[in-house]
């Protein structure tokens, strides 16, 4: 599967801001059959101190919303549980786990309000995923070297421009 534009955000982030040493993308799980169809967006792993974060990338520019408000709530939910379960078999080693979804336009309401009731999902949504944009621009404007990532190399090529 090709790799998105919003996830390639979410791994500059967790490479270059959380320093994961593993950053992989469309992450399906091992054995196949239906499971196997249900991938995960962006998963970071940090090895010096056994961090794994597993995370959910929506990019929808105009809005998140999957058929009407509570089916968006309800599908979020749903690969929540399936991080949740890809954690607890394939990454029992990493004793830290962080589960997130990173969406940059989520209407203010009832979504926003279902989603912060979701225990233990880290929302990284309009004003937090500004937030994380913007820490990874102040890197852009410090960093020369190609981390890997073409999201943020294009931030530093827009960040390092001659007026």
């Amino acid at each position: 599967m090709k790799t998105d534009i919003g996830e390639y955000i979410v791994g500059a982030y967790l490479k270059i801001i959380k320093q994961c040493d593993f950053v992989n993308y469309n992450v399906r799980p091992p054995g196949g059959g239906l499971e196997g169809l249900n991938e995960l967006d962006v998963v970071g792993l940090d090895f010096k101190n056994k961090i794994a974060y597993i995370c959910e990338v929506t990019t929808h520019i105009t809005g998140l919303l999957y058929k009407d408000h509570r089916t968006t709530v309800e599908r979020i939910k749903t690969k929540y549980e399936r991080q949740k379960k890809y954690a607890n078999k394939q990454l029992s080693n990493f004793p830290n786990r962080y589960f997130m979804f990173w969406s940059p336009v989520v209407p203010k309401g009832y979504i926003t309000s279902k989603l912060k009731k979701i225990n233990g999902l880290e929302l990284v949504i309009n004003e937090k995923y500004t937030q994380y944009i913007d820490e990874l621009r102040e890197k852009a404007k410090e960093l020369t070297h190609d981390a890997g990532n073409p999201f943020f190399r294009m931030l530093q090529i827009l960040e390092h421009l001659r007026r």
